[in-house]
């Protein structure tokens, strides 16, 4: 054990000291900080002066963020091994730290908690019921700010349900066949869609600009982590890293995942259609003996389609993760980029392309409405059991020995525990995978509520109580369950937003074409099919025009956020005419001679 410990901490100096020649880690990230109404961008310049500006300068997020940054960074040059591990042997242009994972000299790698911050987070947060906003700026300093934009998008999600909740619980009692009063809902529907993201954008620029990350995008990436290849030359920085051929990810793209993603498409069809015909029987045996046990009969194979979605969706997450880490993308931005292409391609078709079966092939409305409120009600309690009952059931059964620890811990609540005893207790907590899936769950249920909520208008009612709860369960999982995840900085929920915005889209064709379906347009047009269809799709192409429109003449970045910019950069040019430059000659005999300007 002593070894080890001797080992471990001759490896970590060794670290250390590679991360330490590497120079101002906020410089190298372009890390932008707000003060007093203006974004300062950090500089070697001002690393020189940090150390008079206050502990609370830089959030503990952004520090430990800049740490990790380091640290992922380093990669094996001229080392043969490990330094203290002859059989942990490096490669030129292989992560260090993976390398450490990989061979178990690193076991865990996470930063502790805070208890006093902490404690008053989880007060403010989650432990008292309030109607109130959630504290979005204490989130972002402790967790950083792509925790802190998921929880403000969640938080602003269920406040633009509300209107939708209000308008859909007295359509949900109105008589299912009265379509007349559904075509005027599915119109407020597709408004709604548009105006929601438009205003989120301007909200979470308004956001980013305060936590001082709205314009972080313009900033260098770095090679991810996981990059590997021949150690060589970037063109751009003049700094060693590794090199992977365009063309041979290409290739694994093209040749493997690809085929793999539609390979899954056709199983997922291939289930639904069984999930079809077992459908069929049940409402068979209904329709022979209409008791209470056979029209319960009648939801079971919908409940089990929809526990068989969530464990196909989690087994297919799994693939995607190794299929994409394996293309072996450079910037973080394009891993997440294909692996978020990947999974919501076949999360979407798989999670509803049952419903636009019995929508627009079988077209039983009736179907349809029990088809949606099985999946969604179904999801939700599954999300809420496999996110945060059964994380704190297996967190509680770990074993008697940490039992014993948290009882320990609890009992001296009003004490400081030992560094030692503080890392073993949250080494065993769960790990925080990231926001990924949190989107993800966000993206089916405003799929549910935007595609088809005009046939089952009570879907927004479901989706705002889902969302008051996962507020609090995801807000006691950070708090209670995991590890402190290390911060991630973000202006916006990135691809995200793009992934919303397709599936608002893909509402107005949907509501459009269940439209026209409905008796009462079809009224107008008894003679002549094909002019409903021209009719339909011409209404159709208007408001997909009208929401683009609608989306042009709704800036992006507030105006008063968009002049306080300009005002920076403008500031910024005219400290540099005013700067004093001094200027070194060197000339050919070795003589220089400095002079101001």
């Amino acid at each position: 054990m002593g070894a080890g410990l001797y080992g471990a901490n001759k490896c970590f100096r060794h670290v250390t000291e590679r991360v330490s020649t590497d120079g101002c880690g906020a410089e190298d990230l372009v890390v932008f900080h707000h003060q007093t109404s203006f974004t300062r961008l950090f500089a070697h310049l001002t690393c020189s002066v940090l150390s008079g500006a206050g502990d609370d300068f830089l959030s503990m997020a952004e520090c430990q963020y800049i740490i990790k940054h380091q640290l992922e960074a380093l990669r094996a040059e001229d080392e043969t091994h490990v330094p203290g591990y002859s059989q942990a042997k490096l490669y030129p242009g292989k992560s260090i730290i993976r390398r450490l994972q990989s061979k178990g000299i690193l076991v865990q790698m996470f930063p502790l908690h805070d208890k006093e911050e902490l404690k008053r987070l989880s007060f403010s947060w989650y432990r008292t019921v309030r109607l109130s906003l959630q504290p979005l700026d204490a989130i972002r300093r402790y967790f950083g700010e792509g925790q802190a934009l998921y929880f403000g998008f969640l938080e602003y999600f269920t406040i633009a349900l509300l209107p939708m909740a209000v308008l859909g619980v007295p359509y949900y009692l109105f008589d299912w066949e009265n379509y007349d009063k559904y075509v005027l809902f599915a119109v407020f529907n597709l408004v709604w869609c548009t105006v929601l993201l438009e205003v989120w954008k301007r909200y979470s620029a308004t956001l980013a600009y305060c936590w001082g990350t709205l314009s972080r995008k313009k900033a260098f990436e770095e090679p991810r982590p996981g990059f590997h290849g021949v150690l060589g030359l970037n063109p751009v920085t003049g700094r060693k890293e590794p090199v992977f051929p365009s063309v041979s990810r290409q290739l694994r793209i093209y040749l493997v995942s690809l085929p793999f993603v539609l390979l899954c498409l056709y199983l997922s069809l291939y289930v639904m259609m069984i999930y079809f015909q077992l459908e069929g029987w049940a409402l068979s045996v209904y329709d022979e003996d209409p008791t209470l046990w056979t029209e319960v009969l009648t939801y079971i194979p919908s409940i089990v389609y929809a526990v068989v979605i969530e464990a196909v969706n989690l087994l297919y997450r799994y693939a995607a993760e190794f299929l994409t880490e394996w293309e072996n993308h450079r910037r973080e931005s394009s891993y997440q980029n294909h692996l978020v292409l990947k999974v919501l391609v076949f999360n979407f078709f798989n999670c509803f392309a049952s419903l636009f079966y019995i929508a627009f092939v079988m077209q039983d409305m009736l179907l349809l409405r029990q088809s949606l409120a099985t999946l969604l009600i179904t999801s939700q309690v599954l999300n809420q059991l496999m996110e945060a009952f059964l994380p704190y059931w297996l967190q509680r059964r770990r074993n008697k020995k940490m039992i014993r620890k948290v009882l320990r811990r609890r009992a001296i609540e009003e004490k400081e525990l030992p560094l030692a005893e503080q890392v073993r207790l949250e080494a065993d907590m769960n790990t925080y995978l990231g926001t990924f899936d949190d989107y993800l769950e966000l993206f089916l249920l405003f799929g549910y509520v935007s595609l088809f909520s005009c046939i089952y208008p009570l879907a927004a009612v479901l989706v705002v109580l889902n969302n008051i709860t996962e507020v609090y369960s995801d807000a006691f999982k950070m708090c209670k369950l995991f590890k402190r995840p290390f911060a991630d900085p973000a202006g916006s929920i990135g691809v995200w937003q793009l992934a919303f915005e397709t599936i608002s889209v893909i509402a107005v064709v949907t509501n459009c074409a269940l439209i026209g379906m409905s008796p009462q347009v079809k009224a107008y047009f008894p003679e002549s099919a094909t002019q409903l269809i021209l009719w339909t799709v011409a209404v159709e192409h208007l408001l997909l025009g009208f929401k683009f429109i609608l989306a042009f003449l709704i800036p992006d970045v507030p105006k008063h956020i968009r002049v306080k910019l300009a005002q920076i950069e403008f500031e910024s040019l005219e400290a540099l005419k005013k700067k004093v430059n001094h200027l070194l000659v060197v000339f050919k005999n070795g003589d220089c001679v400095s002079f101001w300007t």
